[in-house]
C-alpha cells in the first residue's frame, strides 16, 4: 500500500492512507474523472454480519471484474462502508484497516484497482466511549462520500453509487449523484446495467 501524510479528522475517523491525494493541487474542472462509490458489505463481499476476518469474506460474484471494468473506463473507484462494530467493541479500526488492505491487495493481484476507502466507525448506540456518538460520514449521512469529493479530482455530474440498502441511496441523494440498489447476484453485469443508464441519461 502507498501512504498518505496524517489526516485531519474534522468529520470522523482517521480513514485508511489514500492512495494519492489530489485536492491540494486541483485547479478549476482540470483532470476531473467520474468515480464509482461502492458499498463495501452486500455489494463488494456478501454481508455475513461484521466480517473483519478475512477467512470469513465472502466476495460477491464478479466483483474483481466490476472493479476492473470500473477502471478500464476511467473511474475512481472507492469503498465506503458503515463499521459499527468499532462502536460496538466487536473489532478495532485497526482490524477494519487490516481487511481493507487485504481486500484491496487480492482485488489488486486480479487486475482490480479501489482508489480509496472511507468508513465509519461511530454509533450512538455503541458502548465503546469514544464511538459512542453520531456522526456525518455514517450513511444515510453523505460525509464519506463529500470528503473523498473534496480529496479526489470527483467529478459529480459523472459518477454514481452502488449500494445494498435504502441508506446508501439516501447517501448518494446527499451527496448530489446517482445511485443504484444492488439485488444481489453479479457485480459486473450490474455495473454494465449502471454504466448503460447512465450512458442513456
Amino acid at each position: 500500500m502507498r501512504f498518505a501524510p496524517p489526516w485531519r479528522m474534522s468529520l470522523a475517523v482517521r480513514p485508511p492512507a489514500r492512495s494519492e491525494p489530489v485536492a491540494s493541487r486541483r485547479t478549476g474542472n482540470e483532470g476531473l474523472k467520474p468515480a464509482a462509490f461502492l458499498d463495501r458489505d452486500g455489494v463488494v463481499n456478501h454481508d455475513d454480519g461484521f466480517v473483519i476476518d478475512p477467512d470469513r469474506l465472502r466476495w460477491i460474484d464478479g466483483a474483481a471484474a466490476a472493479i476492473g471494468r470500473l477502471n478500464a473506463e476511467g473511474y475512481l473507484v472507492f469503498v465506503i462502508s458503515n463499521q459499527s462494530g468499532v462502536a460496538r467493541g466487536l473489532f478495532t479500526e485497526a482490524d477494519v484497516e487490516a481487511l481493507h488492505a487485504f481486500m484491496r491487495e487480492r482485488l489488486a493481484q486480479q487486475g482490480a484497482r479501489i482508489d480509496d476507502v472511507r468508513y465509519c466507525p461511530y454509533h450512538p448506540d455503541g458502548s465503546v466511549p469514544a464511538y459512542c456518538r453520531p456522526s456525518d460520514w455514517r450513511k444515510p449521512a453523505p460525509g464519506m462520500l463529500t470528503d473523498l469529493m473534496r480529496a479526489w479530482p470527483v467529478d459529480r455530474a459523472r459518477s454514481f453509487l452502488i449500494g445494498d440498502r435504502d441508506t446508501d441511496l439516501a447517501a448518494a441523494r446527499a451527496a448530489g449523484i446517482p445511485g443504484f440498489l444492488f439485488p444481489g447476484g453479479d457485480l459486473l453485469a450490474f455495473v454494465d446495467h449502471c454504466l448503460a443508464e447512465l450512458a442513456r441519461a
